[in-house]
């Protein structure tokens, strides 16, 4: 595997990640404010952002911001897939097909993303 995939893969595993702080945070909703479950919800959100932060930090070391950037829109279906297994939302085949155009797009920036790079070393 080429160093630039398994940076993308470990980028997508860090969007899982961080659209988790989403059902943090909606958890911490259904609690009273201030309560010890909602101040454990929010420290589970803050620890999560924290590990973001670092590590987003590291991932644009390696890729540019525009292909970062671009990947970050997978937490939309990571946001779905949080609400059907933890809060029982339905999935609508709107949010389906919502969710398919933003991953085609992701994958169509970066094959044009790969295409310029591999143009710009053939000549």
């Amino acid at each position: 595997m080429n160093n630039k995939l398994f940076v993308i893969l470990l980028l997508n595993v860090l969007l899982m990640l961080y659209s988790f702080g989403g059902f943090f945070s909606k958890k911490a909703a259904s609690y009273s404010f201030m309560s010890v479950e909602f101040i454990l919800c929010y420290l589970g959100l803050i620890f999560i952002l924290g590990i973001y932060a670092i590590c987003w930090q590291q991932i644009l070391k390696k890729l540019p911001l525009t292909l970062a950037y671009a990947n970050k829109a997978i937490t939309i279906l990571w946001g779905i897939v949080w609400g059907k297994l933890f809060f029982g939302e339905t999935v609508s085949f709107g949010k389906i097909a919502g969710a398919g155009i933003v991953v085609i797009g992701i994958v169509l920036f970066a094959l044009s993303d790969s295409e310029k790079e591999s143009d710009k070393q053939n000549k």
